[in-house]
């Protein structure tokens, strides 16, 4: 069964965190007030609410060669639009980390990138060579 996950996350700035996610990813605003939005990322739920600074210390960790933080969420999308979305990104001169493969030749090998929101959330764009590898062992 597929079904949109909610995500609730507080931030730093409301105002900041629309512009992010609405003009710099290309997102959907939904419901919203002065203080907290939803937002609409590839059909999942993301609530934002203004309650400060949220600070979760974590350690990164390695896999396939690559230092990738262990806090963090992503979307996985089809090839097409995670091309498209890292192109705009790079023309933006945001800082993301570069373009890796991981497992590759191997069930799951995808294609993935990091960048960091204005609450210093790291979101992960991830897509796979074969869609159906998405849970595949």
């Amino acid at each position: 069964m597929k079904a949109p996950f909610h995500l609730a996350l507080p931030c730093n700035n409301i105002e900041d965190t629309r512009d992010f996610y609405i003009n710099i990813l290309g997102a959907n605003p939904g419901r919203g007030t002065k203080t907290w939005q939803d937002i609409d990322l590839y059909g999942n739920q993301l609530t934002f609410t203004e309650a400060g600074s949220f600070n979760f210390n974590f350690k990164s960790y390695r896999f396939n060669g690559q230092l990738l933080p262990s806090f963090h969420f992503g979307i996985i999308v089809d090839r097409e639009t995670w091309k498209t979305v890292y192109a705009r990104l790079l023309k933006l001169e945001l800082e993301s980390t570069v373009e890796a493969t991981f497992l590759e030749s191997k069930a799951g090998e995808h294609l993935s990138f990091f960048l960091k929101d204005p609450n210093d959330y790291q979101i992960e764009f991830k897509s796979f060579k074969n869609a159906e590898d998405i849970f595949s062992t």
